[in-house]
């Protein structure tokens, strides 16, 4: 009789152990319809073709701000001046730049020919406008280093100016350092160009650029 109760109680627990395994199983398993719920949801709606050209076409054609980068186009004199630290003495040097479009009124591209603390200084930057952005970018590079500094910003017409912000790595530290840069129409043959770091957590002029239309 021992044997009989003991059997039917084992059975019994097995039972019960097998139907909660079982109740699990359906608890946890996903719903069909909520595999297509989910299938749906990350299913984008096909693009309207000709919304698409018509952005790219957008995109691609040169419009007023590329004007305003065309109205430079010619010889500039450069009157530089460089802080080497905060309340520094001045250091003075020239260049001239000759400015031209590219590739068909999209770009700027500007040479630099000059002399810094006696020394051959070239460089040659390139400032683009992004229709899709609205944004200026400027790359810069020379013959005194082997970086580039790229800055975006965006064109004030109450100042006449973009205010550009970027980051160069500083060769002493080997670390990234940001700068500011504010270029300014001062009147159709005059430019300026201000550069400012930042030292030890408080920014400085470090650079200005005067130049005029030959």
């Amino acid at each position: 009789m021992k044997k009989l109760t003991a059997t039917v109680v084992l059975f019994v627990m097995c039972f019960i152990s097998c139907k909660k395994e079982v109740k699990t199983e359906t608890v946890t398993e996903p719903k069909v319809s909520d595999s297509i719920k989910t299938e749906e949801s990350v299913v984008e709606k096909p693009a309207d073709s000709a919304a698409v050209a018509k952005a790219w076409q957008d995109f691609a054609t040169p419009g007023e701000p590329h004007k305003l980068m065309a109205d430079e186009v010619g010889t500039w004199n450069c009157e530089m001046t460089f802080w080497y630290e905060p309340n520094g003495k001045p250091e003075k040097a020239s260049s001239v730049a000759t400015i031209k479009m590219i590739l068909g009124g999209r770009y700027q591209e500007a040479n630099y020919v000059g002399k810094i603390m006696g020394a051959p200084f070239e460089g040659k930057s390139t400032l683009a406008f992004n229709n899709a952005s609205k944004e200026y970018t400027s790359i810069f590079i020379d013959n005194m280093g082997t970086g580039m500094m790229v800055g975006i910003g965006k064109y004030d017409e109450s100042t006449k100016s973009v205010e550009f912000k970027g980051e160069f790595v500083d060769p002493a530290t080997a670390k990234k350092s940001s700068y500011r840069e504010v270029y300014t129409i001062v009147d159709p043959k005059t430019r300026k160009m201000e550069m400012y770091d930042t030292k030890n957590g408080t920014e400085y002029k470090s650079m200005e650029i005067l130049m005029k239309k030959k």
